[in-house]
């Protein structure tokens, strides 16, 4: 664990640009499409990073933290900690620059993501949430030996979800608002980030399951919040138990707000998309549709970011057939 700390800084569109071209040969440029849904809805649109290699966009952050690494900061191997798809981010990125990778996973993540870590390589040491939570905290465990790789609280790993902002106003140059969902901070700040330096009109929402919503708490009270009546649930990627100070410094100057949806409008949102769209997303995934849906981000258009599509088949299954149509 570093003594000191970096201090926040903003993201500058410098580094965001230097990013894209850093990580372009390891990421796809994900498509964004119109969710049509008739006249009766917002104009909604999709950025899918379910399609990214890992089925979700950390691994444009973790890619570009991996390549920024002093050479003796790699050779020491790597290790994160994760529900899984920053695990797998960073595990991709440690096998394609040849270094080791340690995850510390939180033991109740999807067998798809414990697979597929582990097929990239990735030496795992499962823990309970709580325990996880409090590792990132700590930014160091016991037994997770190398250079700590922080799933959220990184500037590189920041700099590098920030591409996805500049993918966005191509695609899309008459959006209104964008929606991501929080559970560090990283996706919302980086996206923030070029999206407020580029077009500051645009909003920026935040979404977060009623189960965990400590970002919407903090906008509410200004400050930063341990959310008390947090429960798991299968919004395992998004929803944390708190925003850590030094997240709420880096979303607060770029978020205008936060959206909480309950468990039974996500699930709609991910039965909406395999309906109309043929997209399998995980829970956190649909959070942003389901926020877009409520109407209180507008008529849009409104980007939803699909933040990941890793969910084991099965209880995918099961969601969406639950789901009230």
């Amino acid at each position: 664990m570093p003594t000191t700390l970096e201090t926040v800084r903003p993201i500058e569109l410098a580094e965001i640009l230097e990013a894209r071209e850093r990580i372009a040969a390891t990421i796809v440029r994900t498509p964004l499409v119109r969710l049509e849904l008739g006249p009766d809805y917002p104009d909604i649109r999709l950025k899918l990073e379910n399609l990214q290699p890992i089925n979700a966009y950390k691994l444009r952050g973790a890619a570009n933290a991996v390549a920024l690494l002093a050479e003796s900061e790699r050779k020491r191997g790597v290790w994160t900690i994760s529900a899984g798809n920053a695990g797998q981010g960073v595990a991709y990125a440690a096998r394609k620059a040849a270094v080791p990778c340690t995850v510390v996973v939180i033991e109740t993540a999807p067998a798809s993501k414990i697979e597929r870590m582990k097929a990239l390589g990735a030496r795992l040491i499962p823990v309970p949430y709580d325990v996880a939570w409090k590792a990132l905290e700590d930014r160091s465990f016991p037994g997770a030996e190398g250079t700590f790789v922080h799933p959220f609280d990184d500037h590189n790993f920041i700099a590098g979800h920030a591409t996805i902002g500049l993918e966005i106003l191509e695609d899309a140059p008459d959006t209104t608002v964008v929606i991501a969902s929080i559970g560090g901070g990283g996706l919302i700040t980086g996206v923030g980030s070029t999206i407020k330096a580029l077009e500051p009109e645009i909003q920026i929402l935040g979404a977060e399951p009623e189960t965990a919503a400590p970002a919407a708490l903090s906008f509410a009270m200004g400050s930063p919040q341990e959310f008390k009546d947090w429960k798991p649930s299968f919004v395992d990627g998004a929803g944390g138990q708190s925003v850590f100070p030094r997240m709420w410094q880096r979303m607060k100057p770029l978020v205008d707000g936060c959206i909480v949806v309950s468990l039974e409008e996500t699930k709609r949102a991910m039965r909406l998309m395999a309906e109309k769209a043929r997209i399998i997303s995980e829970g956190a995934g649909a959070l942003p549709l389901a926020a877009a849906l409520t109407g209180k981000a507008g008529q849009g258009p409104i980007v939803a970011i699909v933040s990941g599509g890793n969910i084991d088949l099965k209880k995918f299954s099961e969601l969406i057939g639950s789901a009230m149509a």
